[in-house]
């Protein structure tokens, strides 16, 4: 087992259910109908077909996450097994995809959202673990 891509796998878990949970709590509980699963409450700011996709976004990053976090976790398990060029392709792409992720959260939070960190980390842990 490869330690290093297995934590980072997890931390992509868990990122996505922190971005999830805060997400809803923070940002989209207080657009939202009472019973309603999906905001609907629209301003001038924002129509509520934008909201709603705004909403949809929002929760597809974790999905991605959770998605590429299980594809580490598998990879780390049977690393030693299924060692190839395909393998290293999905590990230098999850590794690109991380260094921008967070390179994008810093520059468009200004450093504000503790997210870039957390993506940092995975990569380093993936590039370590590769």
């Amino acid at each position: 087992m490869n330690t290093y891509l297995c934590i980072a796998g997890i931390l992509c878990f868990l990122l996505g259910i922190i971005h999830s949970i805060l997400g809803e709590y923070l940002i989209f509980n207080s657009k939202r109908n009472r019973g309603s699963l999906v905001p609907s409450k629209k301003s001038e700011a924002l129509k509520e077909r934008h909201l709603r996709i705004l909403w949809a976004t929002w929760h597809l990053a974790s999905v991605f996450g959770w998605c590429i976090g299980a594809i580490l976790i598998k990879i780390s398990i049977e690393y030693n097994e299924l060692k190839s060029t395909s393998i290293d392709f999905i590990i230098q792409s999850i590794i690109y995809t991380m260094f921008l992720a967070s390179l994008l959260v810093l520059v468009g939070t200004k450093g504000k959202h503790p997210g870039w960190v957390v993506l940092l980390l995975i990569g380093i842990l993936v590039v370590i673990g590769n």
